[in-house]
């Protein structure tokens, strides 16, 4: 599977965009290469390095339905497919923003190709939930790293 985002260069700078000092735009995704089988996505985008002993969870998406190979900056998201609240507390792409001082953290988007049109948790899940149930099924994923520090 292989994802591409326009605006992202793995390992380099997000844009201010995609930041909570800029729009708060999600990047626009692409994915391409999907493994016969896969009925729905999911995206989530990840920081490993916030100082929380658990990263922090910037948006998480399920059940994209399993035609669909784009989702556009400052995405709106397609009939059935359901934001799960991030750990912002809401359930809508939270761009990057690390505490100051604390230096570069990672944006890890993933995009899913999962064997189940729905993925069987409630709307309250946490991310954390979600995060075990993809690594359970998913048939495969491919992700994109971009970076950023608060000066």
């Amino acid at each position: 599977m292989l994802i591409k985002a326009p605006t992202l260069v793995e390992g380099m700078r997000m844009p201010l965009t995609h930041t909570l000092e800029g729009d708060n735009r999600s990047p626009e995704l692409l994915w391409d290469d999907v493994p016969e089988g896969t009925k729905s996505f999911a995206i989530t985008c990840y920081d490993p390095d916030a100082p929380t002993g658990a990263g922090w969870w910037h948006w998480v998406v399920i059940d994209l339905p399993a035609d669909l190979r784009r989702l556009e900056e400052g995405a709106k998201l397609p009939a059935g497919a359901r934001g799960i609240t991030n750990d912002f507390g809401i359930r809508e792409y939270g761009g990057a923003r690390p505490p100051k001082g604390h230096g570069m953290h990672r944006y890890i988007f993933t995009v899913w190709a999962l064997p189940v049109e729905k993925l069987d948790v409630p709307d309250t899940a946490s991310p954390a939930v979600i995060g075990f149930n993809l690594n359970a099924l998913a048939l495969a994923s491919a992700k994109i790293t971009a970076t950023y520090v608060t000066e």
